[in-house]
């Protein structure tokens, strides 16, 4: 810059004394006036001191521009370093960085518009209008008061929370910071900000939430340990819940920093002790039950676990123990066994009573059958004495076969294991058709029979035969008087099981009134003479005793189902 003045000046100097030099010739030529050389050296020097006086001038310029031009330098420099560290600080973070010129109501974005919530730079828009319009509707209004207001009472640091759609439509939680610039006059101008992806939190926070609701609200008492990861004693309380005091009868504030004691009882269970000690010591989950103390010294039984809880460097932090009071529960669990025992006790004595009474019963009721055949060989002409013994013969027929009945039962009940093998329905049904035959043909029922699924059953053969010829007899005692008996028997496999469908188009049965007493002993439905009520109650009991099942279905005047399940 200084050699430059310097030329500038050289010229201005050779060419002030050329002009000075041509201008005296000129004169002289023209005459205008006399040669005078002490003129030309005046004009010279005057040349001369003006170009000193120009040069000092320039001088003091071009030191002032290169002053403002190393300053401009300088704060280009700076400006470069800003920009450099603000593209590393912005390519660094995970947050979204903008830049917001208030009066222009201009706003620039980082790439983590992009990153972060998935819109491309064509979809960005360059105003506060956009910024807000991706702002959910219920934060919206309260976000824009709270920055405007902010503005207005020109604090310098901002932030709110709110939830900011992303290119998707979906929503994600942020913590927006923002820090303001102003002018010499105290005016806001610029704002820069940096919005926080806090979704993680925040759903990590409604969820802490929750837990907190759970184990304040919760029924069961809840104990939070420290733990002693290197001594691996008991540890120490820092937090019970309000069930916790309920049961215990202790408040919060007696407990914690205390040791957990769950056997604080005069006789503590040693085995669960050392259960407990040993779980504390090896850092894994246990559950105990045992017998301890409310402070008001009631005794009562807990069943508690003891789960331990890993902090992010999968170091034990803490204990948590969930308790529950049980005291009623092994109350009931007592009296249940001995509900148990004494029902057995008396299944006993009731199946040695039942053997009792049909096998001690046999004897005499043998004789007065043989003295009911003998009377009949006499001839008795008082019809009073014919009457009475007409019914006593009666009464013996009944109470033998009710004898008979019982023995049927006891055999069924008193059986552990049967003997099972696979069976022919149909070999079985012909040998039950040939003992039914004098009803079958009086009947005449319309036999409809379809084993095309499976012909064979693995299960026990007598009780198989006992089961059809109950059913059988069933349908042919409760057929309908005003229409053909039809009977159709078929089977399918699902699985491995077979089923059986029994089905005729007899009286039928009310299952409105009869459904919990249709397979009970005695149970009838009909008035029948012969009726006993005793075959479907040996039906259900051989199929179950075999491992199966029995359903029913059926309508009054329109016939019944059976379906058996082996």
């Amino acid at each position: 810059m200084k050699s430059k003045t310097n030329q500038i000046i050289s010229i201005f100097i050779l060419f002030s004394i050329f002009m000075a030099i041509l201008w005296h010739k000129f004169s002289n030529k023209l005459q205008l006036d006399n040669p005078n050389y002490y003129n030309l050296v005046k004009d010279i020097i005057f040349i001369l001191f003006v170009s000193l006086l120009f040069r000092y001038i320039l001088s003091k310029n071009d030191k002032r521009n290169h002053r403002i031009l190393e300053k401009i330098k300088s704060n280009t420099n700076e400006i470069k370093e800003s920009n450099e560290k603000y593209d590393i600080v912005s390519k660094a973070t995970s947050d979204t960085i903008w830049d917001w010129k208030i009066q222009e109501d201009a706003i620039t974005w980082n790439k983590g518009i992009e990153t972060i919530f998935g819109y491309t730079e064509d979809q960005v828009g360059n105003n506060s209008a956009w910024w807000f319009d991706k702002i959910h509707p219920e934060d919206s209004i309260k976000m824009s008061v709270k920055l405007y207001s902010f503005i207005e009472q020109k604090s310098e640091k901002w932030q709110d929370q709110y939830r900011f759609r992303c290119a998707d439509n979906t929503y994600k939680y942020v913590l927006d910071r923002g820090f303001l610039l102003k002018d010499k006059e105290g005016r806001a101008y610029r704002m820069i900000g940096a919005i926080q992806d806090i979704t993680k939190q925040k759903e990590e926070e409604q969820n802490l939430k929750l837990l907190e609701t759970v184990v304040t609200q919760t029924k069961d008492a809840v104990v939070i340990t420290k733990s002693d990861s290197e001594n691996a004693t008991i540890p120490n309380i820092i937090y019970v819940n309000d069930a916790f005091c309920t049961m215990t009868g202790y408040k919060s504030k007696k407990v914690v920093t205390k040791p957990f004691n769950p056997f604080n009882t005069e006789h503590p269970d040693l085995d669960e002790y050392e259960k407990f000690s040993k779980a504390i010591a090896e850092k894994r989950e246990c559950q105990i039950e045992t017998l301890t103390r409310k402070k008001n010294k009631e005794e009562y039984w807990v069943r508690f676990s003891m789960i331990p809880i890993y902090n992010a460097d999968n170091q034990l932090s803490h204990w948590i123990s969930i308790q529950k009071d049980v005291t009623e529960e092994r109350k009931q669990e007592k009296e249940k066994e001995q509900l148990i025992r004494e029902l057995t006790q008396n299944n006993k004595d009731l199946k040695q009573f039942s053997y009792i009474t049909s096998h001690n019963l046999r004897a005499p009721l043998s004789n007065l059958i043989g003295l009911l055949n003998l009377i009949e060989d006499i001839t008795i002409t008082d019809p009073e004495l014919l009457e009475i013994v007409n019914g006593f013969k009666k009464s013996t027929h009944l109470l033998n076969e009710t004898i008979n009945d019982l023995v049927k039962i006891i055999v069924i009940k008193d059986q552990i294991s049967i003997q099972k093998e696979n069976v022919s329905i149909n070999e079985v049904l012909e040998h039950v058709f040939n003992q039914l035959h004098f009803q079958i043909e009086q009947a005449k029922p319309k036999l409809k029979l379809n084993f095309e699924a499976t012909d064979t059953i693995y299960t026990n053969k007598a009780y198989l035969e006992s089961i059809l010829m109950n059913l059988l007899t069933n349908s042919i005692k409760y057929k309908s008087e005003s229409k053909q008996l039809k009977i159709s028997i078929a089977t399918k496999k699902v699985n491995n099981k077979t089923i059986v469908k029994f089905k005729d188009n007899g009286i039928g049965i009310d299952l409105k009134r009869n459904s919990e007493h249709i397979f009970g002993l005695y149970q009838r439905f009909h008035d029948y003479p012969d009726s006993k009520g005793l075959g479907l109650y040996l039906v259900k009991s051989q199929i179950e005793s075999l491992g199966g099942s029995i359903t029913v279905e059926s309508e009054v005047n329109k016939g019944t189902q059976f379906i058996l399940t082996f």
